[in-house]
């Protein structure tokens, strides 16, 4: 990543680990403010205890909120627009899944998730793009997931809240090019992180997408989605297998992948449904 590209205030949510907490490494050397916003405190404190160690010259402010509250979404934004903590990079990277058969989920947790991966990207892009078209520097980077491609059984909320947010960062990317304000669609594969604990359920193996194959390290999916920012994509799709993965994807007529989808390992099995 270019160094010389500088950020004065960039915003992560889910900062408190995976992801989140490696979008906060790679580019604390390219900040001059940053905030961290994820609900475990104690987590967010040891993290900008340690950025505060390795750079010196950072400012971190933390900010632990439960995300897919609509109170606590505005209290953030209320906090920091207008300030010299209006971030003119937003990482919209907090998110959650559920994975099992959807009449059998339970409502709240569907409900957090399709707060948390719909509700919260929309409203704190609303909420800090007035800043950065003002200032005339922004970006937006939303985490979205190669599950955004797929309708997948067993998964269909997660997917279908993913393809919600790649396909708004497409659209949002057109409004906003005149105004040279990039957004990016970040959809990621399988990635060694604590996603697979919470999306979980007991009793329900877990889900056969996110076995061994596709796997790509943190880094690597921070550091292709900081190169896809700064090189102007719409998307990044991190890792050469997942790439050629959607790549295929992407020429394959819908019925093909209604086939495979329908054929694919499922949560239950048939014995049990």
């Amino acid at each position: 990543m270019d160094t010389h590209l500088l950020y004065h205030c960039s915003l992560i949510t889910g900062a408190s680990g995976g992801l989140g907490e490696e979008f906060a490494h790679q580019l604390a050397p390219h900040c001059s403010r940053m905030v961290l916003v994820a609900r475990r405190e104690e987590i967010l404190r040891q993290l900008e205890g340690r950025l505060r160690s390795d750079y010196p010259g950072l400012k971190v402010a933390i900010f632990p909120a439960d995300l897919s509250c609509a109170a606590s979404r505005r209290e953030l934004i209320d906090r920091l627009a207008g300030t010299e903590w209006a971030p003119n990079l937003l990482v919209n990277n907090a998110g959650m899944g559920d994975y099992g058969e959807f009449t059998t989920a339970d409502w709240g947790k569907v409900q957090q998730m399709l707060d948390l991966n719909i509700a919260a990207a929309t409203h704190l892009t609303h909420g800090f793009l007035p800043d950065m078209l003002g200032s005339g520097h922004g970006a937006v980077l939303n985490v979205s997931s190669l599950a955004s491609l797929l309708p997948i059984p067993d998964f269909a909320v997660y997917a279908a809240s993913k393809a919600y947010l790649t396909s708004f960062s497409e659209a949002l990317r057109l409004e906003l090019r005149e105004q040279q304000v990039p957004v990016l669609a970040v959809c990621p594969g399988p990635v060694h992180t604590d996603f697979g604990k919470t999306a979980g359920r007991e009793g329900v193996p877990p889900d056969s997408l996110s076995r061994g194959w596709f796997f790509v390290p943190k880094e690597e999916v921070v550091l292709d989605a900081l190169l896809a920012l700064q090189g102007d994509r719409a998307r990044s799709y991190p890792g050469l297998k997942v790439a050629a993965l959607a790549a295929g994807l992407s020429i394959l007529p819908m019925a093909v992948i209604r086939y495979l989808m329908s054929h694919r390992p499922r949560s239950v099995s048939e014995d049990d449904s």
